[in-house]
């Protein structure tokens, strides 16, 4: 097995044909596996599904124009597609493929690929010995219609050897770029996703990932916009980690930092699952029949297995009585369902002097959720 060969030229040396394209090859070699080895492939910039109302003269059926917009692709051979102005989508080329499928609500996927075109224009200079030939290759794309299930075809496609260079059609990548519906003979809609497969983005393959201003931000948009998340890792004398959203000037409103010494601070609350050890708390006012809550972030399935122990204490409420009356709890207890049971005898004898009357009651309640912790305390 050989390496990359890299041109080498001398003076006086007989360049040919092929000693200058090994010079081209040789770079988009070094390109593509760049692209191959340390990015994702998929969309880079741009390239999505765009509409516009339209209506039929003839039937009068109200649809919509699909068009893919400018940007640029890597596909997963490392060849860079460049599509360089709007493309509307033709309505034949759909019908050509799925046209005689049944009519469906489920969208299909539409596809792009890199494709070798001979460029429109005068032929290249004419040689004693050759005829006119062509000295420019454009390297166009291709977009194409998928049967429904299609989009599947993507994920399956495998790339190339370490060293080979980008692939160079007839081999065909496939580029996911969305799905449209068809209906009544035209386009109705268009989907970025379908069937668990979405349109795929390139990314970055890292290790380690540097910032030199001394501050790298995570966000999930190319643009900051207000209300969205960014994580941001700061250095220098205050070193910190904050999760939190993007204001409208562009600043990041804390919701988590976690300061350098390891301090934690949350502006909402905190929730999850219980260390061993730990202690969660809910209280309030229940009446008799109700069922006592737990604390937030106990599920009952914790308490029905053992993993969290649960500590009730009531405590009858007095209700507003005369200045007469006699108020005395008959029952105050709590099932293991933490349906509360609460009865209480009232004397008030301006109502009736005979007897006290026996009345469902109320009571301040608290709930304690325990996890035990282990023999080594944590």
């Amino acid at each position: 097995m050989t390496g990359p060969l890299r041109p080498a030229f001398h003076e006086g040396q007989v360049l040919a044909a092929a000693d200058l394209s090994a010079t081209v090859e040789y770079a988009r070699a070094g390109a593509a596996r760049h692209a191959r080895h340390l990015h994702e492939w998929g969309i880079v910039e741009g390239l999505g599904l765009v509409t516009q109302p339209r209506t039929d003269p003839l039937t009068g059926i109200r649809h919509v124009e699909v068009s893919v917009s400018a940007g640029i692709a890597v596909d997963g051979t490392g060849r860079e597609v460049v599509v360089t102005e709007p493309v509307v989508l033709r309505e034949s080329d759909f019908e050509e493929v799925n046209g005689a499928d049944q009519s469906t609500d489920e969208p299909y996927p539409v596809f792009l690929t890199a494709a070798d075109r001979e460029p429109a224009g005068p032929a290249g200079p004419v040689s004693c010995s050759v005829s006119a030939t062509k000295t420019r290759v454009e390297e166009s794309y291709q977009i194409l219609f998928g049967r429904l299930g299609d989009e599947r075809l993507a994920a399956e496609q495998q790339p190339p050897a370490i060293g080979d260079p980008p692939a160079d059609p007839p081999l065909r990548w496939l580029i996911l770029l969305g799905y449209v519906h068809w209906a009544e003979g035209h386009f109705s809609g268009v989907e970025t996703a379908a069937r668990g497969v979405a349109a795929r983005y390139a990314g970055v393959r890292a290790d380690t990932v540097s910032a030199r201003s001394g501050a790298l931000t995570l966000r999930t948009g190319t643009e900051t916009k207000e209300g969205q998340p960014a994580l941001v890792l700061t250095g220098g004398e205050t070193p910190n980690l904050v999760f939190g959203l993007y204001q409208g000037g562009g600043a990041v409103a804390p919701l988590m930092t976690v300061a350098a010494n390891g301090n934690l601070t949350i502006e909402g609350s905190f929730g999850g699952r219980m260390s061993a050890g730990s202690t969660l708390v809910a209280s309030g006012t229940a009446t008799d029949g109700m069922l006592l809550p737990l604390p937030s972030g106990v599920t009952p399935e914790q308490v029905a297995d053992g993993r969290v122990v649960i500590h009730v204490q009531l405590t009858p409420r007095i209700p507003p009585l005369a200045e007469s009356a006699l108020f005395s709890p008959v029952e105050t207890t709590v099932d293991a369902d933490r349906r509360v049971r609460c009865r209480v005898r009232v004397y008030n004898p301006s109502v009736n002097w005979k007897q006290p009357v026996e009345q469902p009651g109320a009571v301040d309640f608290l709930v304690l959720a325990t996890v035990a912790a282990t023999n080594g305390g944590g």
